[in-house]
């Protein structure tokens, strides 16, 4: 069973990574998957943080770091080297095609871009909770398009990225409990 669930995975990388290419995803993705793209985003998150919580903007700042932080440790750290996946790029067996980044020698499941990002946007979602649309409708997209990049590009199989995302939502979660604790103790006050 476990074997076929490879296969599909497998299959499902070369049909993204190989058959939807075009040349606008071939300039998107690296751009999305670059870490220097990010740097605006998160510097305005930082600035909202700061007018919406005015002096206790490092409450919901700290959760946010604190969930990055776990988020890269833990997928890098721990379970990267416990499952010990290859990279589809380095893998022999597997069409692959590298599009605008290094193919690193480095293990694959799970994604980090996938487990950080979505950990950032559910850390937000459990903050703000799921009616505020700008979660919806920047946020959880931002971390979709950023992983998805990881299997265009070519760094990535989609378990991996699956197995990020779930990782990143259990970290934001357990991040947010004690920050939405501290944040309502400052509402009442």
């Amino acid at each position: 069973m476990f074997e076929f669930i490879l296969e599909i995975d497998r299959v499902l990388y070369e049909f993204i990574n190989g058959r939807l290419n075009n040349l606008f995803l071939d300039w998107l993705m690296p751009v999305a998957t670059n870490a220097y793209t990010w740097i605006p985003l998160y510097l305005g998150l930082v600035i909202f943080l700061v007018f919406k919580y005015r002096k206790k903007f490092f409450i919901p700042l700290i959760g946010l770091l604190i969930t990055f932080a776990a988020s890269d440790y833990i997928s890098a750290s721990i379970v990267k080297p416990m499952v010990n996946r290859t990279r589809p790029c380095i893998e022999e067996t597997v069409s692959s095609r590298v599009v605008g980044v290094e193919c690193r020698n480095s293990f694959s499941f799970p994604s980090s871009h996938a487990t950080n990002h979505f950990g950032i946007a559910f850390f937000l979602l459990f903050i703000y909770g799921f009616r505020k649309r700008v979660v919806f409708s920047f946020w959880i997209p931002w971390a979709i398009l950023v992983s998805y990049s990881r299997i265009y590009v070519g760094v990535h199989y989609p378990l991996d990225i699956l197995g990020g995302a779930f990782l990143g939502v259990v970290i934001a979660w357990l991040v947010s409990k004690p920050i939405n604790y501290y944040l309502l103790d400052f509402k009442n006050k």
